[in-house]
């Protein structure tokens, strides 16, 4: 287990698992954000936090997903708070990106704040699924058993269908 030995310190191992790991975490927080530079922000922000962790180096790859899609939908959820706010406070400043009204666009939108809106086990499964983990890694990372992999993610689906279709109606 690598334990920094000052406070603050960084771990001896950073460097390596920051170039096998970094591809992964950003991808995993690409696709909760749709947007590959709040991505690599997230990934600087979790590599940080992992560089100051004892967590041993043979679970890094999973803690790092796993902390990448927490991150990610932190950062989302935040997102959606402030521009709740923004619109509560009729700041004219603030114009709708154009792109918005493209419908591809739209719809990641709703995919993303319904995602949100999920329980964050259910939310993090899909993610780190459909990120291209395996059941194992997804089972690793998580604390799960590898059989309840997929009956999470089925659930998880399931869930967000509901929350999609439940908004769907009141737009």
């Amino acid at each position: 287990m690598s334990t920094p030995s000052v406070r603050g310190a960084v771990r001896a191992d950073l460097e390596q698992v920051f170039r096998s790991a970094y591809p992964r975490v950003v991808a995993v927080a690409a696709r909760v954000l749709g947007s590959r530079d709040e991505a690599e922000d997230v990934a600087q922000e979790v590599f940080l936090t992992f560089g100051r962790s004892a967590v041993p180096a043979g679970e890094a790859v999973g803690w790092l997903s796993v902390a990448a899609a927490h991150t990610a939908l932190n950062h989302l959820r935040s997102s959606r708070r402030r521009a709740a706010r923004e619109e509560a406070a009729g700041d004219d400043a603030v114009w709708p990106d154009v792109a918005d009204t493209v419908v591809t666009l739209e719809e990641r939108r709703r995919v993303r704040s319904a995602l949100a809106r999920l329980p964050r086990k259910h939310a993090v499964a899909l993610v780190l699924r459909h990120s291209g983990l395996s059941y194992a890694e997804v089972a690793a990372a998580l604390d799960l058993s590898p059989g309840s992999v997929g009956t999470t993610v089925r659930r998880a689906e399931s869930a967000l269908r509901k929350e999609l279709n439940r908004h769907a109606s009141s737009d």
